[in-house]
């Protein structure tokens, strides 16, 4: 017998719907009950409240597929304020980045602080704390220590899986790890294949890791379709892939097909957007509205089995967006759980245990050279990997100096978890800082301290700067900062509204410009720094430990031997 429906409380009319299962847009009637789509019809619905959407649009809210959330500097109840304005109503978040520095604690944090979102922020269990054997961080987070999130219903799987060794070699922590998030109802693996080969991919997808976020050619993309993984897109702050990778995805492919930002500051979210970014940059490159609209939303759903996420149909969460130009994304309301967003009074959960301990003097900047032919760490504005160089660099009574004309500078990582004076230095290409130093805790994926610059008396203010502030950024000059961001969250989250934080950061780029003489600066020079500490990307990084060859897995000294 034909079930008879009851009036919904809200019916949204003539709207151009996004039907994300043949990816066209058909004019309907969409009802809502108790924050659930109840039905998708031409007919008429009887309803408590009617929102006539004539000329406009309905798709499903966006969804990050993949995003750190520390990265943008503000706690998960700030960055949901940001990203409901643009239209992003659910994201799955990989907390690593505190994790890596304090813990199963960040992670109570993260869940914390999330819980009094609007948002809904889904969280992957940190798979890589520590990340690598080639750095110190500030916790270890064993199979045994994850297994207990998967209870928590905001924990939905294994976060991106970079350790390659470790499932090569089948490491019985990983595999645990992999068996035991396999085992959850819906339980999942993200992958991290950073220059992984075809063949590499293969070991990933036997054991089980399904999805990956790091391609960023062509070539790379169909090599990840072909073994079989969701592929995320990534637009960031300076992992910028978007536009390479974008040509691969075909009506035949595009199932395969989500989008996510990786890595991206509050005040490029606020400037550019999140995943109504990746959106319109896919439709600027010729891609059907349609089925950019559904990478954004089902596609990254269905990678996540999020199965009540993404649809405009019986059935799934009330999560939509209301848009007057598709091409632009012009997001003119936005329905979270059927209710129209208000603006959230929601402030930061206080986190007060100060996380930078080191010791490091002025006189350990001194870098003793006993050759001018070195290794040069030579950075790719707006990517990840690094350029392996090799230079003939200036050396003073026995001991590099600063090369502005070749632009190479000297770069030091300091341990900062538990104070034990471990420290690396290098030199660095690309930075184009003429008099001055940048210092940051934010340091992937181990957040020890990193500082770049010109001249000792400078990179040793800032380092003690961001030291005194229990975290964050500074810009100096000689012994004078010019601008600070305090982060004292972790050393990686401010606890200040999010609209100050994206001032605090216009504020230190301007700082930056300012120590490159003026000159415009065309990257994000603080997460293109904060990337050179993390070795399991190519080529060449620095960690506390030294400089790390990526291509040959080992140290080398700074000196070309």
């Amino acid at each position: 017998m034909e079930q008879i429906m009851q009036a919904v409380e809200l019916c949204l009319t003539h709207a151009q719907v996004l039907n994300v299962f043949t990816r066209q847009f058909e004019r309907k009637n969409v009802g809502i009950s108790g924050g659930q789509i109840i039905t998708v019809t031409s007919d008429m619905i009887q309803a408590q409240t009617y929102r006539d959407l004539t000329g406009q649009y309905l798709v499903p809210g966006l969804i990050d597929a993949h995003v750190h959330i520390e990265s943008a500097m503000v706690t998960p109840s700030e960055l949901s304020k940001a990203l409901l304005l643009d239209g992003v109503t659910s994201i799955v978040a990989d907390p690593h980045e505190i994790a890596n520095v304090t813990g199963l604690q960040g992670m109570t944090y993260m869940l914390a602080d999330a819980a009094q979102a609007q948002l809904g922020i889904y969280y992957m269990a940190p798979s890589t704390v520590p990340c690598t054997p080639m750095s110190h961080n500030g916790a270890t987070l064993t199979a045994a220590d994850l297994k207990p999130l998967y209870q928590h219903k905001q924990v939905i799987g294994l976060s991106e899986v970079m350790d390659y060794p470790a499932v090569a070699q089948q490491s019985p922590d990983m595999m645990q790890k992999l068996q035991d998030v396999l085992q959850q109802p819906g339980g999942h693996a993200d992958g991290h294949g950073a220059g992984l080969t075809a063949e590499q991919l293969e070991v990933y997808r036997r054991a089980g890791i399904t999805t990956d976020h790091e391609c960023t050619t062509p070539a790379e993309t169909l090599d990840r379709i072909n073994a079989g993984m969701f592929v995320f897109l990534r637009e960031g702050s300076v992992e910028r892939d978007l536009e390479n990778t974008i040509g691969v995805v075909t009506e035949a492919n595009a199932a395969r097909f989500a989008f996510c930002t990786d890595d991206k500051l509050i005040n490029d979210v606020m400037r550019e957007g999140s995943i109504d970014h990746c959106v319109r940059l896919a439709i600027k490159a010729g891609l059907n509205p349609g089925t950019a609209y559904t990478m954004a939303s089902y596609n990254a759903a269905q990678a996540h089995h999020l199965d009540q996420l993404g649809a405009i149909a019986a059935g799934f969460q009330a999560d939509l967006v209301v848009i007057s130009d598709l091409a632009q994304v012009q997001v003119q309301a936005v329905l979270k759980a059927g209710r129209w967003l208000k603006p959230a009074t929601t402030h930061p959960v206080a986190f007060t245990e100060n996380t930078v301990h080191q010791h490091f003097q002025l006189a350990d900047l001194k870098l003793p050279l006993a050759s001018s032919i070195c290794h040069v760490i030579g950075i790719k504005p707006n990517h990840i990997e690094t350029a392996h160089l090799i230079r003939k660099v200036p050396v003073v009574a026995g001991a590099f100096t600063a090369d502005t004309t070749q632009d190479i500078l000297k770069i030091v990582v300091i341990e900062r978890h538990r104070g034990l004076g471990c420290y690396g230095l290098g030199l660095v290409h690309g930075f184009n800082i003429k008099n001055g130093a940048v210092a940051t805790t934010i340091a992937h994926d181990d957040h020890n301290l990193v500082a770049v610059g010109t001249d000792d008396i400078a990179i040793n203010t800032a380092i003690n700067h961001v030291t005194a502030c229990g975290g964050g950024i500074a810009v100096a000059q000689a012994d004078h900062v010019l601008s600070e961001l305090p982060l004292p969250v972790a050393g990686l989250m401010s606890l200040a509204p999010y609209q100050q934080v994206a001032q605090a950061l216009d504020d230190i780029a301007q700082a930056y410009q300012t120590i490159c003489g003026g000159q415009q600066v065309t990257f994000n020079p603080f997460i293109t720094l904060s990337f050179l500490t993390l070795p399991v990307i190519p080529t060449i990084k620095i960690t506390d430990q030294g400089l790390y060859d990526f291509e040959q897995n080992r140290f080398i000294s700074v000196v070309v031997h």
